[in-house]
């Protein structure tokens, strides 16, 4: 049933000459920006489970390609580190008195500075590790928290990421 309703969109959409990603992104557009956030988010996360889910679908992997798959990973995120929000900041800044690099110098060095605060403060470890590991302040909570912890230090700038990319 699902096949047979993809052809009909295709179908019209060729005989109509009408363009799908249009519709979608018009129909995307007037959701109210809650839904617009919750959608955001739910298709990263969905590209995040579907990234992992790699990793756990192959039984034995070497470690060259685990390093390889972490460097390509690493590369992406500094890709879209830079094309999705230090090139439109410094773009954004280009009719201000200031030199166009300045603001995005500032959020850039302000976030790194937050990111190390957090990472001395909150106790929090990382996957592979046992627990006298922990790094941050001393603590006496579980595993399981502290790797909740971890994950929740690393998504602050995701989140900041997709809430800044709905909002432009």
């Amino acid at each position: 049933m699902y096949h047979i309703r993809r052809l009909k969109l295709a179908l019209a959409s060729f005989i109509f000459n009408l363009d799908l990603a249009a519709i979608v992104g018009d129909f995307f557009q007037n959701l109210h920006p809650v839904i617009q956030a919750l959608i955001a988010t739910c298709f990263t996360w969905m590209m995040t489970a579907l990234g992992a889910a790699v990793v756990f679908a192959a039984k034995d992997i070497s470690r060259r390609v685990l390093d390889t798959m972490l460097g390509f990973a690493a590369g992406v995120m500094i890709a879209a580190s830079y094309w999705s929000l230090l090139a439109p900041a410094i773009e954004m800044s280009q009719d201000k008195p200031m030199p166009a690099w300045v603001p995005a110098v500032i959020g850039f060095l302000v976030g790194a500075i937050f990111l190390r605060v957090m990472d001395k403060v909150l106790p929090h470890l990382h996957i592979g590790f046992p627990i006298i590991e922990a790094e941050g302040v001393e603590t006496s909570w579980h595993r399981s928290t502290l790797l909740v912890l971890a994950i929740t230090l690393h998504n602050i700038p995701e989140g900041l990421a997709v809430g800044v990319a709905l909002e432009l």
